[in-house]
């Protein structure tokens, strides 16, 4: 049996990077991945600007140690990255006692597909790696 989850989109936030009290890295990132947007025949359709209407989904993204850090790092809002993970299901109970359920992919693999926005001189990714 397998559990691979492959996605390919934009990162909709900068990275947000931390670490556990056992000293374990974790930087969570949000992918959007657009489709066509379809109507109730089933058909797509043009948007008011005469595009083909979009479907956007924003996947939760979890990364840890090695790959928590250089994401963290080299990523930012807007680049265009390919993610390779695992589809994680969560299940809590919040402060009033409500069940709440999540999803996110646990990445074993980002790959960056182009380079940062740079918005800052801090994080211009001038020093990410090569991008075959």
């Amino acid at each position: 049996m397998t559990n691979i989850a492959i996605l390919t989109g934009r990162i909709a936030r900068d990275p947000e990077t931390r670490e556990t009290k056992g000293g374990t890295n974790v930087t969570g990132i949000t992918v959007v991945t657009d489709r066509p947007a379809r109507d109730k025949d089933g058909k797509t359709y043009k948007d008011e600007n005469g595009y083909t209407a979009k479907e956007s989904e924003f996947h939760r993204v979890t990364c840890f140690n090695g790959l928590a850090k250089t994401v963290g790092q080299y990523c930012s809002k807007g680049q265009l990255v390919s993610v390779q993970g695992r589809i994680h299901y969560t299940q809590w109970e919040d402060k009033d006692g409500v069940t709440r359920y999540g999803t996110e992919i646990l990445a074993d693999k980002v790959d960056f597909l182009s380079r940062g926005n740079g918005s800052s001189d801090d994080n211009d990714n001038t020093d990410a790696p090569d991008i075959d």
